[in-house]
């Protein structure tokens, strides 16, 4: 298949493998899933009743107050206790195997081809690192919230991108599906579109 490039020039051929898979929203969803998983920190800790300082001593004798018996002020009914199923420390990760994470990087990039969400350029670069000469070229192309994929980080064009609210820059090479489906339109350059032709064949 060719997918058209902006501003007239001849289209890019490209792999119907690739960007033009049918959609597989669970393999999607699972990927996406596992990919939010791996990013949280599972760092979350409590202390038991064997951890918590204090209550060591009885709190009061055993009979002849008119209050329940008690052995420690530091159980999981007490104001300071420990909890009685304290959290640990743990790992979020979900294995998902590489044929499944490329399948879902071409569903997703073939689904964004089937919604017209997906414009090539030639190339974007710029002659200053210019907040104002990129937000001029994003609106000629009628894109707000946008994802611009290049072959190789470019200084300038991070720099200009970074202060447009919605408009993020990565390599082709770092590309992955949440990225792809958070924004509403990703602009690739030709370059880029090759780049990731390369890393899913």
């Amino acid at each position: 298949m060719k997918l058209a490039i902006q501003g007239g020039a001849a289209g890019i051929e490209v792999s119907d493998q690739n960007f033009g898979a049918p959609f597989n929203e669970a393999l999607v969803h699972q990927v996406l899933t596992a990919y939010r998983a791996a990013s949280r920190a599972g760092t979350k800790a409590q202390k038991t009743r064997a951890e918590v300082r204090g209550g060591g001593a009885k709190p009061w004798r055993q009979k002849g107050t008119g209050q329940a018996r008690a052995g420690t002020s530091r159980g999981p009914i007490w104001v300071g206790g420990g909890r009685a199923f304290a959290a640990r420390p743990r790992s979020f990760e979900q294995k998902v195997n590489r044929k499944m994470y490329r399948a879902a990087l071409r569903s997703v990039l073939s689904e964004l081809v089937r919604e017209e969400r997906l414009m090539v350029v030639e190339s974007l670069s710029l002659d200053q690192p210019k907040t104002r000469e990129l937000a001029a070229r994003l609106k000629g192309l009628g894109l707000a919230q946008v994802l611009i994929l290049v072959d190789k980080l470019d200084e300038k064009l991070c720099l200009a991108a970074r202060n447009i609210p919605g408009v993020d820059v990565l390599a082709a090479s770092e590309v992955d599906p949440l990225s792809l489906v958070r924004f509403d339109k990703v602009l690739a350059t030709a370059a880029a579109v090759r780049s990731i032709e390369e890393r899913l064949s």
